[in-house]
């Protein structure tokens, strides 16, 4: 083992020696900012800490028939997964091609970003992977990042600028950032968006008529965009959800009534996941030991929110639900 590396796992080590859940109801870790989210708070729940000794982990996604959690351990080129029936946890997939994003389709099967062979895949039922989207225009995707599947079908993921990355493949962008959707009837991959900087994570309200995208290389400081959207899957009228000032916006999802649970960070006080309504005011906020980059929702209810941090997963059971992932 390298000297990096050395200092790497003793790193995670100590880290995860020092987290503890709390002994006390309601979870001081939950943090009420707005009375409106009283009503997505269970004060007989705290922040579980489910599995631990990663090395960058987004893309949770939770796999409803079959009870488990799959997430990606990007610098470690795999695709893990979580029993909720055990506790355990072990590979899924490896290697994953530094699988990024994940979600799954209107029939339950697993879709993934994988940044090093620059291409969108789905997972069959008995495990096969067919390659749905590998480039546009003639030349192959940068890196893709986070995804998402509508009710009509159709596949939205977004195509950062974000490369030469080591941990996601070490490969140079040769397109521009865009956002892309893959028409559910002709499966053309259609671009949506060219003019985001460094569009990461996505969402749609609980409707659909609403798109929700972090614009990741926005300066000063990062911003959530949306977006009207039509049937037809054009977007319009393009505005500024919210600034995210000092903190860091990465990947996101909304829950039934429209609000939006963010990963988030940078640093002591902003590391978790924080909660904006519908009409961008904060009205919660969870503590984490380290930056959330990824988020959803999960468990038979879906009323278990799942979040993915640099070294560890977490969960914490609601008073609300998550969209359904599957209609």
């Amino acid at each position: 083992m390298g000297a990096a590396a050395t200092y790497l796992s003793s790193w995670h080590s100590a880290h995860a020696s020092m987290w503890q859940p709390s002994l006390r109801l309601p979870d001081p870790a939950v943090r009420i900012l707005d009375p409106a989210f009283k009503a997505c708070v269970n004060n007989l729940s705290v922040v579980e800490r489910i599995a631990t000794g990663f090395e960058w982990t987004e893309g949770p996604v939770w796999l409803g028939e079959a009870n488990l959690l799959l997430f990606s351990d990007i610098r470690g080129n795999r695709i893990m997964k979580w029993d909720e029936a055990t506790g355990e946890t072990s590979v899924f997939r490896a290697p994953s091609n530094f699988s990024n994003g994940n979600t799954v389709d209107r029939q339950g099967r697993l879709l993934t970003c994988e940044c090093a062979t620059r291409r969108i895949t789905r997972t069959e039922a008995d495990g096969r992977i067919t390659i749905l989207a590998d480039g546009f225009d003639g030349k192959p995707f940068n890196s893709p990042n986070d995804i998402v599947c509508t009710a009509d079908g159709a596949i939205w993921f977004t195509d950062p600028a974000f490369g030469p990355n080591f941990s996601e493949g070490d490969l140079s962008p040769v397109q521009i950032a865009r956002v892309y959707r893959i028409d559910p009837r002709t499966r053309k991959t259609e671009a949506v968006l060219d003019d985001v900087p460094g569009p990461n994570g996505l969402c749609f309200s609980p409707d659909e008529k609403i798109l929700y995208l972090i614009a990741s290389r926005h300066t000063p400081h990062r911003q959530i965009w949306a977006y009207d959207v039509a049937r037809s899957g054009t977007v319009s009228n393009r505005r500024v959800f919210l600034d995210c000032a000092e903190g860091t916006a990465d990947g996101l999802r909304a829950d039934i009534n429209g609000n939006l649970w963010c990963g988030w960070g940078s640093g002591e006080g902003l590391d978790g996941v924080a909660i904006f309504s519908p009409q961008a005011r904060q009205i919660g906020h969870i503590a984490l030991p380290e930056r959330c980059p990824n988020v959803c929702f999960g468990g038979v209810h879906c009323n278990q929110l799942f979040m993915t941090c640099h070294t560890s997963i977490y969960r914490l059971t609601l008073a609300t639900q998550g969209v359904p992932q599957i209609g």
